[in-house]
């Protein structure tokens, strides 16, 4: 579990690819501080796993779907990543609840400058439009975030976040221009209302024939 605050920005230092997985190392001094076999450090949003690290490095496994759903399908060594531990019960939850398990990647549209800020349009997909609304949480790269706007249909779905310029300085998402893809994950509980109504139906019609047969 994790609150999409960063804590570092690490680097890809090294990738080993087989036919159906990778192998990463990432540089991360901080990451590593306090680290074990076993414990789960967010990379850009991407829950990983912990299964060997020296002093400034740790190196973990990245399974066929995580490639296939996120970013780190094509990441090569140098390439900057954002990294969090994992939370610690007890903390100051200063983002959202972020599990690490991402929803897919979306693609950045457009980006603004204001006058201390700078605002993100990125792509929207049908499947996770119903996901993402105004105001909400979402989390991008690994970063908590609110959605400041969202619009667009099914089709053509966006939405848009405003970064400060802490975020853009202390995360990867000051440097991302129109064209790049960021791993997203949206909120649990839109995940979990969205299961609810998809079942719905089915719910009803055997409660409704549990109802026949007892009366």
């Amino acid at each position: 579990m994790f609150t999409g605050i960063i804590e570092e920005l690490g680097e890809i230092t090294a990738i080993e690819r087989v036919a159906d997985a990778a192998r990463i190392t990432v540089r991360g001094p901080l990451a590593v501080s306090d680290a074990a076999h076993g414990d789960s450090i967010s990379v850009s949003g991407v829950c990983l796993t912990v299964i060997g690290q020296d002093a400034e490095s740790f190196t973990a496994d990245v399974m066929a779907e995580t490639l296939a759903m996120s970013t780190l399908d094509d990441v090569q060594p140098g390439r900057r990543v954002n990294l969090e531990r994992a939370a610690q019960v007890g903390d100051r939850l200063g983002g959202h609840i972020v599990q690490g398990h991402i929803d897919g990647t979306a693609t950045v549209l457009s980006v603004e400058d204001g006058s201390a800020w700078r605002v993100v349009r990125l792509s929207l997909d049908p499947e996770h439009a119903p996901l993402v609304a105004r105001k909400g949480s979402i989390a991008i790269d690994g970063v908590s975030l609110t959605v400041s706007e969202v619009g667009g249909g099914l089709d053509d779905g966006w939405f848009e976040v405003s970064l400060i310029p802490e975020t853009l300085t202390a995360t990867t998402l000051g440097d991302r221009i129109p064209g790049d893809r960021v791993n997203i994950e949206t909120d649990i509980l839109a995940r979990h209302v969205e299961r609810m109504l998809a079942l719905e139906p089915s719910l009803t019609e055997r409660q409704t024939l549990t109802e026949r047969s007892a009366s």
